[in-house]
């Protein structure tokens, strides 16, 4: 079915409607990603040392050849013992001695390291502050699958709301003369700023 001006003009609400809150928070973290070297910031650093018991590391490391998750006892001797809170998701490397945990994060980032041989570990966390957190879920870094999925469909939105304006200003562009200079306007200053100034 053709669009009807009723139909675009609903498009064009809807869209805005959806988009409205994620518009608003990627307009303020582009901002900020812009003049994130401006922005000055304290990044929290801890780091813990210890050994795990042999009674745990032997259970968990004979339980599976090679080891890609911490064992739940390991889970709960971690956060009890040192408040070591580990995603029960998150996948290790094992080269036969060392298990390499990643534990990258929106805002910080963090890694544990066992020693398999020893029980040996160390535990780095560092944590960036909150606009780091808003300027990685902008760019999608280490978010999952749901957030990026989310960005996707935020900017298919985006799309369908700019696409649905522009259609209602070339329609209604007769009665206001001042609207396709604008419009036009509006594309040859981002793309005047392109051809002379970014290099």
């Amino acid at each position: 079915m053709a669009f009807t001006m009723g139909s675009i003009r609903q498009w064009h609400w809807i869209s805005a409607s959806l988009c409205m809150a994620g518009m608003f928070l990627f307009s303020i973290t582009g901002i900020t990603l812009n003049h994130a070297a401006d922005i000055s910031s304290k990044p929290q650093h801890i780091s813990i040392e210890g050994e795990v018991p042999n009674t745990l590391l032997q259970k968990w490391v004979g339980s599976e050849t090679p080891p890609s998750h911490l064992s739940s006892a390991l889970y709960q001797w971690l956060a009890q013992v040192h408040d070591i809170a580990i995603p029960k998701s998150a996948t290790g490397e094992w080269d036969e001695v060392e298990f390499y945990l990643p534990l990258a994060r929106p805002g910080g980032d963090a890694w544990l390291a066992i020693n398999t041989e020893t029980g040996e570990f160390i535990y780095e966390d560092t944590d960036r502050g909150w606009i780091a957190f808003f300027n990685d879920l902008h760019k999608g870094r280490d978010t999952g699958i749901a957030w990026v999925w989310f960005i996707d469909v935020f900017a298919a939105g985006c799309i369908i709301f700019s696409f649905t304006g522009l259609v209602l200003l070339w329609r209604q562009s007769s009665g206001r003369q001042s609207t396709g200079p604008l419009a036009a306007l509006g594309v040859l200053i981002p793309l005047v700023l392109i051809l002379l100034f970014v290099h």
